[in-house]
C-alpha cells in the first residue's frame, strides 16, 4: 500500500501508519468481497495498475480534511494585503486568476470566491477565474454540487455568509450559483504532468505538501514557479 500511494500520489506513509491503512481500507475490502485486508492486497497485486480497484485504494488513502476559511489568517492576509495589491496591479487588464490546488470538497476555493464577492465588489465586472484541482473524482463531484451538511457549514463559515450566500436545501445548504460559477473544478494530480495550466496571479497550495518528501516538494514548487 505504501508503494502504491507513493507511486501514484507521492504520499509518504511512514512506518507506524499501519493503523491508518487498516482503518481506511476496511470499507474498500468489504466492498470488494475479501473479508481481510491481506486478501485485498493480494487482489491488488494481481490487478493491473489501471484497474478501478487501485483508484479506490488511492482515494481511500488520501486525506480530504478541509473547512471554510481554514486557519483564518491566510484569508485575512488575502483581504488586507495580497488582493488589494493584485487588484491595483491588474486594473488595466481587469483579469484575475487564482489556483487552489488539492481543493478537496471545495470549501477553500468557495471561501475565496465569497471573500471576493464580499470585499471586492469592483471585481464583479472583471474576468475572474478560480481554478480548483484535486486528484479525487469523488470529492470534486461533491465540490461541484456546492451542497454542504449542517456540520460542514458550521466549520469556519461566518453566520452572515451562510445567510447571504447559501440557501437551505433539505437538511443541507447549497451555495448560490453566482458564487459557484466563479470556480472551475478539474481533476489534477500534482506529481503528474500538468497539461495546459495557465499562468496564475495567485496559487493556494495549503495542507497538502506535508504529505510529500523533500524532492517531491521541490519539484512541485519548481513547476509552480
Amino acid at each position: 500500500i505504501s508503494e502504491l500511494v507513493r507511486r501514484r500520489a507521492a504520499i509518504v506513509l511512514e512506518p507506524g501508519k499501519e493503523y491508518l491503512v487498516a482503518s481506511r481500507l476496511s470499507g474498500v475490502a468489504k466492498g470488494e468481497g475479501p473479508a481481510e485486508l491481506g486478501q485485498l492486497i493480494t487482489k491488488l497485486k494481481s490487478a493491473p495498475e489501471s484497474a478501478q480497484l487501485h483508484a479506490k485504494v488511492l482515494e481511500a488513502m488520501t486525506t480530504n480534511e478541509t473547512f471554510f476559511f481554514r486557519d483564518h489568517h491566510p484569508f485575512e492576509a488575502l483581504k488586507n494585503t495580497i488582493l488589494p495589491k493584485l487588484v491595483r496591479d491588474r486594473a488595466a487588464s481587469r483579469r484575475l486568476s487564482i489556483w487552489c490546488a488539492a481543493c478537496s470538497t471545495g470549501q477553500e476555493p468557495y471561501s475565496l470566491a465569497m471573500l471576493l464577492r464580499e470585499h471586492f465588489p469592483v471585481l464583479t465586472s472583471w474576468n475572474v477565474k478560480i481554478a480548483a484541482t484535486d486528484l479525487s473524482p469523488r470529492v470534486l463531484a461533491q465540490a461541484r454540487e456546492g451542497l454542504y451538511s449542517q456540520m460542514e457549514v458550521n466549520r469556519g463559515l461566518p453566520a452572515q455568509y451562510l445567510i447571504k450566500y447559501f440557501r437551505q436545501e433539505g437538511s443541507g445548504w447549497r451555495l448560490n450559483e453566482d458564487v459557484r460559477k466563479l470556480v472551475d473544478f478539474q481533476e489534477l494530480n500534482l506529481i503528474q504532468p500538468w497539461v495546459n495550466q495557465p499562468v496564475f496571479d495567485l496559487v493556494f497550495l495549503r495542507n497538502v505538501m506535508i504529505y510529500f518528501d523533500i524532492p517531491t516538494k521541490r519539484t512541485i514548487l519548481k513547476n509552480i514557479r
